[in-house]
């Protein structure tokens, strides 16, 4: 089948049965083969799982060899939470085409991503009539906390994961969202990595594996 996004796609290996599903969204400027270098220490673990690190579905303004999720070239507040909407609606019907595909639920579907990519999995994963598995976040936020409070539809589990100096999307967004998830009876766990800017260290890594295996 031929997906609405261009994506790397690392099926269980000796053709094991698909039970579960990560979906991997990068970070601005970047694409799915940066992103998927998470599923090299995850897939040793998650034997029947098949991780899918799309591409975004823009080529980044700033970075024409990487892909962007929403432009972030005006700050204007209303274009932003405008262009995320449009990136949200094209990722929901690719997760209808991967459900489809691998003949999923949304409650086998776990859902993480960097950086923007977390901002995207916030947001499609609140929103969507039903919970998925898990949302895993990092370096990320919420993108407008007013509108997601209007359009929040279900309560699925969620882990945030911050750098305390990261400088391109200052941690206080990790409190934040924490804050937003508890007033919106959203089960959510946190981490604090200190002296860590904005990347994903492998204690970052490990972490949410863990996280995702108690699920799964």
């Amino acid at each position: 089948m031929t997906f609405c996004l261009d994506s790397i796609i690392i099926k269980p290996e000796n053709g094991l049965e698909i039970k579960n599903a990560v979906i991997l969204f990068h970070g601005y400027g970047g694409d799915g083969k940066d992103i998927s270098m998470l599923s090299l220490n995850w897939k040793r673990h998650m034997p029947n799982t098949v991780f899918i690190c799309p591409n975004g579905h823009e080529a980044c303004v700033v970075n024409p060899a990487g892909y962007q999720w929403f432009d972030l070239s005006k700050e204007d507040p209303n274009y932003i939470l405008n262009q995320s909407i449009k990136a949200e609606n094209k990722i929901k019907q690719f997760i209808e085409e991967i459900k489809k595909e691998f003949n999923l639920t949304h409650n086998q579907i776990c859902l993480s991503g960097f950086s923007q990519g977390c901002m995207m999995s916030l947001n499609v994963g609140l929103t969507s009539k039903e919970k998925f598995l898990c949302i895993v976040g990092f370096s990320g936020k919420i993108i407008d906390q007013n509108n997601l409070k209007e359009r929040i539809n279900n309560s699925t589990d969620t882990l945030l994961i911050h750098g305390d100096v990261d400088q391109v999307v200052p941690s206080i967004h990790l409190l934040e969202a924490k804050d937003f998830l508890i007033r919106n009876s959203v089960e959510v766990e946190t981490l604090l990595i200190k002296d860590c800017d904005h990347h994903i260290p492998m204690k970052a890594s490990s972490t949410a594996l863990n996280y995702i295996l108690k699920k799964i």
